[in-house]
């Protein structure tokens, strides 16, 4: 007959084994080893599986080809103005790096449709993967500048102008497939917004009640901090605090304004001049076929509130800081 010691060791050394064995069987750990879909409640989406697998196992998901995609529902409403952001991008080591900050924050806007254009032969397969994988509602075209306007070695000429052909382009689309006859389609503005710049979700707000044409002050650009509208006591535009040629007619930076989309399209004629026109007057050469000075909607609190930024790297930030009448503590930059 077994002694009382015996049987107590065996207790002893059996137990914590079937307590071990018991802990392993329940814990949702031990789900990873069956690749079977039903142990792995958390997996919501399936993808297809490869060729080689038999065709009755099209929606088994395995395990080792199983990732978590998260997928969100992009605000949008009947009733808000559609904001048509165009912008022009051309192929560059820093292209999908700007366009993905750029596609990170346009995901935060609600009813926006972006428009963007290559400035090449074809739409290529980097930014057409990337638009795919950025969920946005976009159109994507594609046109190539001229040669004889495009950019020669490192040289930055200020004077021939960028993105002129592929934002006509965008504005093209836009009058093709809008009618300005039709009074129960929905409101649009149109915003040009180069992907090297960097914009606060607060100015598409601010945009989106354009009557004809909005303006507000924008950051390290013309060699200044800012360059803005000057806005008087009745909250209309009167000039321009900027240091570049301050005679334009419209002298304020692309970044700088936006448009109705019903004036856009009842001045088919508006587009931006890429012959005949001086550096920094294209801007000039579209508003001018639009809206007079007195037309111009101030918005950012009456242009003391900075919500967009230059951040090319070849504009000489800053050169003019200490100019009389160019800085203000009232604006945060």
């Amino acid at each position: 007959m077994p002694k009382t010691r015996d049987i107590l060791a065996f207790v002893l050394i059996v137990l914590p084994w079937t307590l071990l064995i018991a802990v392993w069987d329940w814990s949702p750990i031990n789900d990873f080893k069956d690749d079977r879909p039903e142990k792995r409640p958390y997996s919501k989406i399936s993808f297809p599986l490869k060729k080689s697998c038999p065709p009755e196992n099209k929606d088994i998901v395995q395990a080792g080809h199983t990732k978590d995609v998260y997928r969100r529902s992009l605000p949008w409403s009947d009733v808000l103005p559609i904001l048509h952001v165009i912008t022009p991008t051309y192929s560059r080591p820093v292209q999908k790096a700007e366009l993905t900050r750029l596609a990170n924050t346009f995901l935060l806007v609600p009813n926006l449709h972006w428009i963007l254009v290559e400035d090449s032969q074809r739409r290529t397969p980097l930014v057409t993967r990337l638009l795919l994988e950025t969920s946005l509602n976009y159109t994507h075209l594609n046109v190539e500048t001229p040669k004889n306007y495009k950019l020669r070695g490192n040289k930055k000429d200020y004077t021939i102008p960028r993105g002129t052909v592929q934002r006509n382009l965008a504005l093209h689309w836009l009058r093709g497939t809008f009618s300005h006859n039709n009074s129960n389609s929905q409101p649009g503005v149109v915003y040009f917004a180069d992907d090297d710049n960097t914009y606060s979700l607060e100015l598409f707000e601010e945009m989106r009640s354009t009557r004809k044409v909005s303006v507000w002050p924008v950051a390290f650009v013309g060699g200044l901090r800012y360059e803005s509208p000057k806005v008087n006591t009745m909250g209309k535009v009167y000039g321009w605090k900027t240091v570049f040629d301050p005679h334009r007619p419209f002298a304020i930076d692309m970044a700088g304004f936006a448009v109705n989309l019903h004036l856009i399209l009842c001045k088919p004629q508006a587009y931006f001049k890429l012959r005949g026109v001086k550096g920094g007057y294209q801007e000039s050469s579209l508003l001018r076929e639009l809206v007079t000075l007195n037309d111009l909607e101030p918005k950012a609190a009456n242009c003391t509130k900075v919500l967009v930024w230059h951040t090319r790297a070849e504009n000489p930030l800053l050169v003019n800081e200490g100019r009389k009448g160019f800085t203000d503590s009232n604006v945060e930059i």
